[in-house]
């Protein structure tokens, strides 16, 4: 009780710190993710952990000792929140808890940065959304790495560039074996194991699509108009009431669509010449196609594309059966396939050739080009996970606005949300429903 009258009496906004200040930050929710993000910030300038906070004691110990900054432990969230000297919370905690306390962290006048999914439920959105306005000061920043990432935002450009053409398909996987497993805990069971119960957790949806549905949505331009999707319990039979597998499809403006697939028996990924499983993009366009995936710490980025061969003259059954003399199948249309096109890597602006370069220079740039082509080595990026919290910092400090703001992780929400709807309901759902669920009002009509 005392915890909540500080913190009804917090400044209603944080002040912007000067730009070679250090950001105080706490850390509210230390698990696996939250750990994983200390482990990152201790490589980082700029910010020092004072708090980290977990209501699993061993968790929060676990994380006092990760962070370099030894910082102060709690359980109680909104003992934090009422500390004057923290400057931004780093919310990591399970999705059904995030917009409470990403509300909390508001009122008391921290700035955000909070785990994606933003928000869990459609009341949540329109909230969230009044809520950032009435303190539009406050950095609200969503964990969507790739939009951090120079090979997505070098993506980006070639497509704004027409390099690809019109980009009209976006194909994208998460594919595990065995995906989530159901842990046993002397405790809280279903708290515990939260990815894999309604209750607290969208699912496949909300942790693992929601990366690649906002990196379509960047792709496009714009958010999808509807979304129709298919989703099982079949083969995870032990006490979950999650879909195992999911298979959506978002219908874009002009008919551009995201074709999506996530399941639990199988972790191939058909790009890359089979080199890196689990998940990864591909970018399809009229002039080209894009093949993407984010690094880890263990793994590099990679990004190649392809040219789009143009086809060569179609001739009917009859045309060819006339010049072979051959019978045909009445009607048809035969045409050779053509040979594939080998693809070119990814390439950042330093290593494009200009013209304007020394013969040297320009001479290591060929040589590097060829190097990248037969894959002896790869464009090489700091893990965006390090970029975007760095950028974090640098948003608290000046008021920068960051590239996933709320505005990027509502409309990531709302998709989770949607797809979810679309898969229980077995119907084509309508991203202007969002307007009228949660408001106690009836469902939007489509357009």
């Amino acid at each position: 009780m005392a915890a909540a009258a500080k913190l009804q009496g917090a400044p209603a906004i944080q002040k912007v710190k000067a730009a070679n200040e250090v950001v105080a930050f706490a850390v509210i929710g230390t698990g696996g993710r939250g750990t994983y993000l200390i482990r990152h910030f201790n490589g980082l300038d700029g910010g020092r952990c004072v708090a980290v906070c977990d209501i699993d004691e061993n968790a929060v110990k676990q994380a006092q000792q990760t962070s370099k900054d030894k910082p102060e432990a709690y359980r109680d969230y909104r003992e934090v929140l009422a500390r004057k000297d923290v400057d931004a919370v780093v919310i990591a905690v399970p999705l059904y808890m995030h917009f409470p306390i990403t509300r909390d962290a508001l009122l008391a006048g921290k700035h955000v940065f909070c785990e994606k999914s933003l928000v869990f439920k459609p009341e949540e959105v329109h909230a969230l959304r009044a809520l950032k306005e009435q303190y539009p000061k406050q950095v609200l920043q969503t964990g969507l790495q790739r939009r951090w990432s120079r090979f997505y935002r070098t993506a980006k450009q070639m497509i704004d560039k027409g390099m690809i053409g019109e980009v009209t398909h976006v194909t994208a996987q998460w594919h595990r074996n065995p995906g989530w497993r159901m842990r046993q805990y002397p405790d809280r069971q279903r708290e515990r194991n939260w990815r894999l119960f309604r209750e607290f957790s969208g699912g496949l949806t909300a942790e693992l699509a929601s990366h690649q549905i906002d990196v379509a949505t960047w792709m496009f331009g714009h958010e999808p108009e509807f979304v129709v999707g298919v989703g099982g319990l079949d083969f995870m039979r032990d006490g979950r009431d999650v879909y195992d597998h999911i298979q959506l499809i978002f219908t874009y403006p002009r008919g551009r669509r995201l074709m999506y697939s996530s399941i639990s028996t199988n972790n191939h990924l058909a790009l890359f010449h089979g080199e890196r499983t689990e998940f990864g993009e591909m970018i399809m366009g009229t002039d080209g196609t894009i093949h993407i995936t984010v690094g880890t710490d263990n793994e590099p980025a990679l990004g190649m594309w392809f040219y789009e061969p143009r086809p060569k003259e179609v001739k009917s059954a009859e045309e060819l059966a006339k010049e072979k003399e051959k019978p045909a199948i009445a009607g048809a249309t035969l045409a050779a396939t053509g040979k594939g096109r080998r693809g070119w890597p990814i390439l950042f602006d330093e290593a494009l050739i200009t013209g304007r370069e020394s013969f040297l220079a320009r001479e290591l740039k060929y040589a590097k080009m060829w190097l990248y082509q037969k894959g002896v080595v790869v464009p090489e990026e700091r893990n965006p996970v390090d970029t975007m919290l760095e950028d974090f910092f640098e948003c608290v400090r000046t008021g920068k606005r960051p590239p996933a703001d709320i505005e990027v992780g509502l409309a990531d929400s709302t998709a989770v949300i949607l797809a979810n709807l679309a898969m229980d309901e077995g119907r084509r759902v309508y991203f202007n429903e969002i307007e009228t669920m949660g408001r106690g009002e009836q469902p939007a009509k489509k357009a």
